[in-house]
């Protein structure tokens, strides 16, 4: 699943890592394959956060 269809919305970075982190926890170290998909897709979506965080900065 993508994260967002609509690029003018990006989430914050520190809510998408703490996304990641929960889904981290609740699998205990081990992804299925539908949570890796879903891992895949939040650390695109936590990489654009950070461009938009950093663009913003500047």
């Amino acid at each position: 699943m993508p994260p967002t269809s609509d690029c003018r919305y990006v989430r914050p970075a520190d809510v998408v890592n703490a996304e990641i982190r929960s889904l981290w926890e609740r699998s205990d170290g081990h992804l299925c394959p539908g949570e890796e998909e879903r891992y895949r897709w939040l650390l695109i979506e936590w990489a654009a956060a950070i461009r938009t965080d950093t663009a913003q900065a500047a």
